[in-house]
C-alpha cells in the first residue's frame, strides 16, 4: 500500500461518509447522457456515493479504487439502497483500461499525479464504446484560494486546457471551468473552483 492509498484507507475507515451519500451534482445533472443501462466504471470512487447513483438508474456499475475500507462502504451503501455496485481494488498505475469496454467512465475528484493522470486519460478514448461519455469534475489551481476540499497542491489541480489536451480523442460537449457551491459531508463545503467535463466517443475520430 503506498502513502496515498494509506492516507485514503484512514480518511475512509470510519462510520460515516466523509463526503456524504448523496451524489456529485454534476453527475447528478448529466448522468443522463451515458447510454441507458450501459456499463459505467467510476474511477476513484471511494465511498460509493456516485456509483450507487448510477447503479440506482439502471447502469451496471464497476467502481475502482485503492482504499478497501471506502470500497467496504461502496458495498455497504449499495446494500442499503438495494443495488449492486461491482468493486475492485486497484492503483490506476496497474489497472489495464481493456477496448470497448464501457458506456460510460467516470472521475469525480479523482486527483492525480501528472503522469499518472496523463496515463489513465490516454486510454479513456480507447476504452469507451462509440457514443460512450466521459465525465470528470476535478478542482483547479484557484480552489486552493477557496480551501473548501480537494488537495492542497498545485501539481494534484486540474486545467482544461491540459484536459482537452490529454482527451482530445473524444469530442467535447461541455468544457467549463467555474466556481460553485459544493455540499458533500465534511469533505467539501462552500464556494469551489472546479473543471467540469462531458465528452463523448464518436464513431470514426472525435468529430
Amino acid at each position: 500500500m503506498t502513502t496515498s492509498d494509506n492516507f485514503w484507507h484512514k480518511k475512509f475507515d470510519q462510520e460515516s461518509y466523509f463526503y456524504g451519500t448523496q451524489p456529485n451534482d454534476f453527475l447528478r445533472l448529466h448522468a443522463h447522457h451515458i447510454p441507458t443501462g450501459g456499463r459505467v466504471l467510476s474511477i476513484g470512487e471511494g465511498e460509493g456515493r456516485n456509483a450507487v447513483y448510477l447503479a440506482e438508474q439502471g447502469y451496471e456499475v464497476t467502481a475502482l479504487d485503492a482504499a478497501q475500507s471506502g470500497l467496504d462502504k461502496v458495498k455497504k451503501l449499495a446494500d442499503q439502497r438495494g443495488v449492486q455496485v461491482k468493486t475492485q481494488l486497484v492503483d490506476l498505475e496497474d489497472y489495464v483500461f481493456e477496448p470497448a469496454q464501457w458506456e460510460g467512465i467516470v472521475s469525480i475528484f479523482c486527483h492525480l499525479p501528472a503522469l499518472l493522470r496523463q496515463h489513465v486519460h490516454a486510454q479513456i478514448d480507447q476504452s469507451l464504446n462509440t457514443n460512450g461519455v466521459f465525465l470528470l469534475e476535478a478542482y483547479r489551481p484557484k480552489q486552493l484560494e477557496f480551501k473548501t476540499g480537494g488537495p492542497s497542491h498545485a501539481a494534484l489541480l486540474y486545467e482544461a486546457a491540459i484536459l482537452q489536451e490529454e482527451l482530445s480523442g473524444l469530442h467535447f460537449e461541455l468544457l467549463q471551468e467555474i466556481e460553485r457551491s459544493i455540499h458533500e459531508g465534511d469533505g467539501h463545503q462552500g464556494m469551489s473552483a472546479v473543471v467540469q467535463v462531458l465528452a463523448r466517443k464518436r464513431k470514426g475520430g472525435p468529430w
